[in-house]
């Protein structure tokens, strides 16, 4: 029948012209909805003269498959189309540049501990290390502090065992560097150390770093000299710095150095408890 002809060659050529899915959707609707083309041609099918009736039915729902099939094709092609596109709008291109990612900085402590180690290097010291956990025997006894040995009761121990402590002092990297090492030694020990102390000065875990020297004729003087230096060079030539004698059970002599306070200038403040000095060692 002619006019099912038209509406034939209306949907392929309105099929190809769509492009979107909202486009297929009132396409669909415009033939195939309640009130669509083809619907209605299925209403007035009671119209229709007896004798054509047969032939009437058989050609609507012989364009209503070719619609259904226009509009499925239609709507395949639309859903790769906008695939390809998602692609294309995605796609990396591999020879641009990356995106930069700051590098970030050094902890401040890991700055100082790095500022100390190339002063001290700079005097021909070398950096020695040794294990946090450590064993009784280099924390306390191979440093002439035995068992009840009263330089114990200075240090508040983190026990994990009878014979395995938190390092209280990295001077068990001291022993462990004269196993290996023979005179002449100059070696500093940087690290992290543990004491069961917390008060407004103090943490459980804190970085100390201790040196030590090993050769003829070293003198106390050395160890004067090594530290004014250090003070000298680490702060300013005109940093005051002192020595104090002292009593620790484990050396002898013993002293401790405190340098003028760099926050007041020496006149006193919160830092330095209003003395104007910073104990150093």
């Amino acid at each position: 029948m002619e006019e099912f002809l038209s509406l034939r060659d209306a949907v392929r050529d309105e099929c190809a012209s769509v492009s979107g899915l909202s486009d297929l959707q009132r396409l669909k609707a415009k033939y195939l909805g309640r009130k669509g083309i083809v619907t209605e041609k299925l209403k007035s099918l009671s119209h229709i003269p007896a004798d054509q009736r047969r032939d009437y039915g058989r050609a609507i729902n012989e364009i209503k498959d070719y619609i259904e099939q226009e509009l499925a094709r239609c709507e395949i092609f639309l859903k790769q189309a906008e695939v390809r596109r998602s692609i294309r709008a995605e796609a990396i291109d591999v020879s641009l540049p990356g995106k930069y990612i700051p590098f970030g900085r050094e902890h401040p402590i890991q700055q100082v501990l790095s500022e100390i180690t190339e002063i001290f290097s700079t005097m021909g010291f070398e950096v020695g290390e040794g294990p946090e956990v450590e064993s009784d025997y280099y924390n306390f006894e191979a440093l002439n502090m035995p068992k009840n040995h009263p330089a114990r009761d200075m240090q508040d121990t983190f026990y994990i065992s009878d014979d395995v402590v938190l390092r209280t002092h990295t001077s068990p990297v001291q022993i462990r560097v004269m196993e290996k090492k023979t005179p002449p030694l100059k070696v500093i020990a940087p690290g992290k150390v543990y004491r069961c102390d917390a008060d407004i000065s103090h943490t459980p875990m804190f970085h100390q770093v201790e040196g030590f020297m090993v050769d003829t004729d070293i003198a106390f003087s050395d160890l004067k000299g090594v530290l004014q230096l250090f003070i000298h060079t680490m702060f300013s030539p005109e940093t005051p710095v002192r020595f104090r004698p002292s009593f620790f059970p484990f050396t002898e002599p013993s002293a401790e150095v405190d340098m003028g306070c760099i926050f007041c200038s020496g006149r006193g403040c919160r830092v330095c408890k209003q003395t104007g000095w910073l104990e150093i060692l």
